[in-house]
């Protein structure tokens, strides 16, 4: 009996504090999201991200780029019009701020909730100097308040920036080997506090340390989207198999949601993925042009 009461033990211990788990998990489409006015016309969706207070902030490629709604759809405000090239991805700070990178313009943008530009990165122009980005795609932000950027389409390259936007270390070129990338288009920082990186045209995440060490790679899908759940759990858009993927501490798909299509839980390019803060899915879909949002359960 304390053999059997040990061994029962061992395995509870073994068990991960956060991360998957083997219950199924349901995705139910929300229908009727965004309630946007009818002069509000949704372009590309690229991104969505929310707030600690769940606001939820989506953005696109039309007027009104940057646009906050409720958990609801309801509108709240908007920005953008004469500051975004092309939308692409977006993310919210500790401090609410709202962070943008502009594939037209090659900058990555800094707003206050209201959008008040706070912090502009990037000359405005393509390039591969310190101070230039060529179409950057993503944003995450370390422990310290550092802020990590793809920069995705021209360079495949990472680059760390301090608080204020100092660059502090860039790594990464061309290529397939470990540390190298071909498009680096998502980043995310996971529980155990590892930068994980969206490898898209290489069909892959790789993981570092927050110095910009390769720690190890996951294969096999092709990650446009990265997000963490309120269970820690991790979600990647996979936009070539237009679906929707759950990843153990492996890396491993455990469970896969979508086919190609229009309707609910159909995708055309699922771009990037945010959750807010009951767990509930928010969806930017590139070639349907729309917001999906989901319950889970």
């Amino acid at each position: 009996m304390k053999a059997f009461l040990l061994g029962i033990c061992c395995l509870l211990c073994s068990l991960p504090c956060f991360g998957w788990s083997d219950e199924i998990v349901n995705l139910v489409p929300v229908s009727g999201f965004p309630k946007l006015p009818p002069d509000y016309v949704l372009g590309r969706c690229s991104a969505v991200a929310i707030n600690n207070q769940d606001e939820v902030y989506l953005f696109h490629r039309g007027k009104h780029p940057i646009i906050c709604v409720t958990t609801e759809g309801k509108l709240l405000r908007s920005w953008g019009d004469d500051l975004i090239g092309s939308a692409h991805g977006i993310r919210i700070d500790r401090q609410n701020n709202v962070w943008v990178t502009d594939i037209g313009r090659h900058r990555v943008l800094k707003f206050d909730p209201h959008g008040k530009l706070l912090l502009a990165l990037g000359t405005g122009k393509a390039g591969d100097a310190a101070d230039q980005f060529n179409q950057p795609t993503d944003i995450a932000f370390g422990p310290d308040g550092e802020i990590f950027v793809s920069d995705g389409y021209g360079n495949s390259r990472v680059q760390k920036f301090s608080a204020a936007g100092q660059l502090l270390t860039t790594w990464g070129t061309r290529g397939t080997k470990s540390g190298e990338f071909h498009l680096p288009h998502a980043l995310l920082i996971d529980s155990k506090g590892r930068l994980l990186v969206g490898d898209r045209e290489n069909d892959r995440i790789q993981i570092f340390d927050l110095d910009g060490q390769h720690l190890e790679t996951w294969l096999g899908f092709a990650p446009y989207g990265l997000a963490i759940d309120d269970q820690r759990q991790i979600f990647v858009a996979d936009a070539r198999a237009s679906q929707l993927l759950l990843l153990n501490d492996a890396g491993k798909v455990i469970q896969k949601w979508g086919k190609p299509g229009t309707g609910a839980m159909e995708f055309n390019l699922p771009h990037m993925l945010a959750f807010d803060s009951k767990g509930n899915l928010y969806l930017a879909e590139v070639g349907n042009k729309r917001f999906q949002k989901f319950t889970k359960k």
